[in-house]
C-alpha cells in the first residue's frame, strides 16, 4: 500500500519536495509559454529541471501537470490526457526507485463553466494520474476544497495513492474564497481522503510560518505541509520576476517550520534548485513522529469556549414563537440626520424588534451604516443591524470595521453581496467585491472563533426569490447557513407567486425567514420600483391597484392593503418581516400590524 508505504516513510523522516517549475522554466529557457506545453514539446527541458531538483535533495517531485487542463491548455480533454501521460513518463524516467512522483493538480479557473463541469474534470484528471500510477495526487494553490471533494473521493475509492491538498492564502490569512487559514486546514483535515495538507504560493516563508504559527498543527494526525514563495517578485517589463537573492534566509526559516510540526517541505513560485539544495541541507529530516492519541484529539479540538450574553436581534421572541419586526432606515445621503433619529423614535414605540441600515444602496453615499446604527442604538436604546457589503472594502478593511463595531456593542449584520457601481461612476470609483456575501460571512465566522468567542457576531443573508433559476438560490442560501447565517431577509414579496416561491426556499432549506415587505405609496413609486430596481417584482396586477391621478392617502391605502395580504399568505411558514417604507414613511407600520 502506498499511501501506508508513505506515512510510515514520513514518521521517521521529513519530506523535502521540489521548488518551482514554471517560474524556474521561464527564467532557465527565457520564455514566457505555458511550461506544461514543453512536456510534448521539449520534454528534454522537464527532465533536466526534474534532474536538478531531485540532485538538490528532493524526496519527490511534482510532475509539470499545474495547468494541464481543458482552460489552460485550450484543448479538448484528450489533449490534456496526453500532456499529462507525457509529463508522468518524464518524470517516471528520471525518478527512479528513489523518488516519489506526485500528480500536480491546480486550480481550473473559468467562469463561463458551471460548478458540476468544473468538477467533473477534476475528477477526469485525477483517473489519468491514478492510470499512470502515481504515488502521490498533490492539488494546490486552491482556495477552498469545494471543487475538489469529488475528485478526492473518486481518488479514495479507486487508488491507494496518497492525497496531499495544499491552499493558498494572503498575507493576512485568507483565501480567495474568504476562508482563513485555520478554516482551510479544518476542513482538510476532517476528510479522511485527505493525507497531508498545508499552503503553497502566496507568501513568502517568513508570513507563513506567521500565519501557520498558532494553528496547533500537532493535533491532528494527518500531515501538514509548508511550500512558501521565495520572497515577492517584481514587475519589470509586464513580467513578474523573483530579483532577492534569498536562498540562506529561506533555508533558515524552513528550519522554523520544522518546530511547527511540518511535514513535508518544499518551495513554490521563484524557489530554484538552490533553493531546495539550501534547504535539505540544513534541516534535520531524520526524527521520530507520534500523533496524539484519539482520545486526546478529542480533548484538544472539544475544549470549551465561554460565552456570555445572547445578543441576536430574534432571541426575545425565539421562544415565544411571536414574529419578529425589521424595519430599515436608509441612512441620509447628507449629514443632517434629524429624519432618521425621529423615524427611529418613533418605530421604537411601535415595538420592533430590530432597525436595519443598508450599506449605500444602489452605490449612492450614504451616512456609513455601522456609525448610523451605533448612533440610533446609543440615542434610543433599540437593538440595530448594520447591512455589511462587498463592494466597497477589502477584507482588512472589513475586518477593522467589524472590530470598531464590536467594540461598541454592535453585535447584528445583514451580510450582503452589494449593488455594484452605476455605469456612469464607473472611471472614478470602482468596485472592490474581493468576495461575495458567503466569503464575507466565512470571514465573520472565523472572527467569532477568534476575536469574539465571548459574544459572537450575529449575521444572515439575503433571499432573493425573484432569481430566473430558483435552484441557484436555493443553493446560495445553503451555502450561506453552512457560513453561519442564522436568518433571512428576502427581497419584497407582492404577490402569490412571490409568497410560493419563498415558501419553496423555506421548505427545501428550512432557513428562518423574514419576509420582505414594503407597501409602495403611489402609481408612480410602483411604476419606477417594476422598471428601474432590479430584484423586486411588481406584477401588472400589483400596478392595476394604484390609481394612476390617487391622493396620498389612496395610494398608501393600497400599499397597506397589499402588505397585510402578503403577510395573510405567509404568517404560516415565515418567522417575521422585513420592512422597508418608500421615503422613510414609517407610520405605515401601525396601520399594516392592527
Amino acid at each position: 500500500m502506498r499511501t501506508e508505504q508513505i506515512r510510515s516513510a514520513l514518521m521517521k523522516k521529513v519530506f523535502v519536495g521540489d521548488g518551482a517549475m514554471g517560474t524556474y522554466y521561464a527564467t532557465k529557457y527565457d520564455t514566457q509559454e505555458l511550461p506544461e506545453r514543453a512536456n510534448e514539446q521539449y520534454p528534454e527541458r522537464i527532465s533536466n529541471i526534474h534532474l536538478e531538483y531531485i540532485s538538490a535533495g528532493a524526496d519527490f517531485i511534482r510532475t509539470n501537470t499545474f495547468a494541464s487542463n481543458t482552460v489552460m491548455l485550450q484543448c479538448d480533454f484528450a489533449g490534456v490526457r496526453r500532456n499529462i501521460e507525457k509529463a508522468c513518463k518524464i518524470a517516471r524516467d528520471i525518478a527512479g526507485n528513489h523518488t516519489y512522483i506526485a500528480g500536480d493538480i491546480g486550480p481550473i479557473r473559468d467562469g463561463n463553466r458551471s460548478f458540476d463541469e468544473i468538477t467533473e474534470e477534476y475528477v477526469d484528471i485525477s483517473r489519468v494520474f491514478i492510470e499512470q500510477n502515481v504515488d502521490i495526487i498533490l492539488f494546490e494553490t486552491f482556495s477552498n476544497m469545494d471543487e475538489i471533494l469529488p475528485a478526492i473521493e473518486y481518488i479514495q475509492e479507486h487508488t491507494d495513492a496518497f492525497v496531499v491538498v495544499q491552499f493558498t492564502v494572503n498575507q493576512f490569512g485568507y483565501s480567495n474564497a474568504g476562508l482563513s487559514a485555520r478554516k482551510l486546514i479544518e476542513q482538510a483535515i476532517e476528510h479522511k481522503g485527505v493525507h497531508a495538507t498545508g499552503f503553497n504560493c502566496g507568501v513568502g516563508p517568513g508570513h507563513l510560518y506567521h500565519l501557520m504559527n498558532g494553528l496547533e498543527l500537532e493535533n491532528t494526525d494527518t500531515f501538514i505541509t509548508a511550500f512558501p514563495n521565495a520572497g515577492y517578485p517584481q514587475n519589470i517589463g509586464n513580467r513578474m520576476l523573483w530579483m532577492n537573492d534569498n536562498k540562506s534566509y529561506f533555508a533558515e526559516k524552513s528550519v522554523d517550520f520544522l518546530g511547527l510540526g511540518v511535514d513535508l517541505i518544499g518551495g513554490c513560485c521563484g524557489t530554484t534548485p538552490e533553493y531546495i539544495s539550501k534547504m535539505a541541507g540544513k534541516l534535520t529530516r531524520n526524527r521520530t513522529k507520534t500523533f496524539l492519541s484519539e482520545a486526546e484529539n478529542m480533548k484538544a479540538k472539544t475544549a470549551p469556549i465561554k460565552k456570555t450574553k445572547k445578543t441576536a436581534f430574534y432571541e426575545k421572541k425565539l421562544m415565544t414563537g411571536e414574529k419578529f419586526i425589521a424595519v430599515e432606515l436608509a441612512p441620509p445621503l447628507g449629514s443632517d440626520d434629524k429624519q432618521i433619529m425621529e423615524a427611529a423614535h418613533s418605530l421604537k414605540k411601535s415595538g420592533v424588534d430590530v432597525l436595519t441600515f443598508p450599506d449605500s444602496p444602489s452605490g449612492r453615499t450614504r451616512a456609513d451604516a455601522v456609525l448610523m446604527a451605533e448612533k440610533v442604538e446609543r440615542e434610543t436604546g433599540i437593538c440595530v443591524m448594520p447591512h455589511l457589503c462587498c463592494r466597497d472594502k477589502n477584507a482588512i478593511a472589513i475586518r477593522s470595521q467589524l472590530l470598531g463595531a464590536h467594540i461598541n456593542h454592535i453585535n447584528n449584520f445583514l451580510v450582503i453581496t452589494g449593488d455594484p457601481i452605476p455605469s456612469v461612476m464607473r472611471q472614478s470609483v470602482k468596485s472592490v467585491f474581493n468576495f461575495d456575501s458567503v466569503g464575507l460571512m466565512n470571514i465573520i465566522n472565523d472572527m467569532n472563533t477568534e476575536q469574539f468567542p465571548q459574544a459572537p457576531l450575529t449575521y444572515g443573508g439575503a433571499i432573493n426569490h425573484t432569481r430566473r433559476n430558483l435552484d441557484v438560490e436555493i443553493m446560495r442560501v445553503k451555502k450561506k447557513m453552512q457560513a453561519g447565517a442564522t436568518f433571512f431577509f428576502t427581497q419584497p414579496a407582492f404577490s402569490k407567486e412571490d409568497v410560493d416561491r419563498i415558501r419553496m426556499i423555506k421548505e427545501e432549506t428550512g432557513a428562518r425567514i423574514l419576509c420582505g415587505i414594503m407597501p409602495l405609496v403611489s402609481y408612480r413609486n410602483a411604476m419606477f420600483m417594476k422598471n428601474e430596481m432590479t430584484g423586486i417584482h411588481v406584477t401588472e396586477e400589483v400596478l392595476a391597484k394604484y390609481p394612476k391621478e390617487g391622493t396620498k392617502q389612496e395610494g398608501e391605502a393600497v400599499g397597506v392593503s397589499i402588505a397585510k395580504e402578503v403577510i395573510e399568505m405567509t404568517k404560516d411558514f415565515v418567522e417575521g418581516y422585513y420592512f422597508s417604507f418608500p421615503f422613510n414613511r414609517v407610520y405605515l407600520l401601525d396601520q399594516i400590524l392592527k
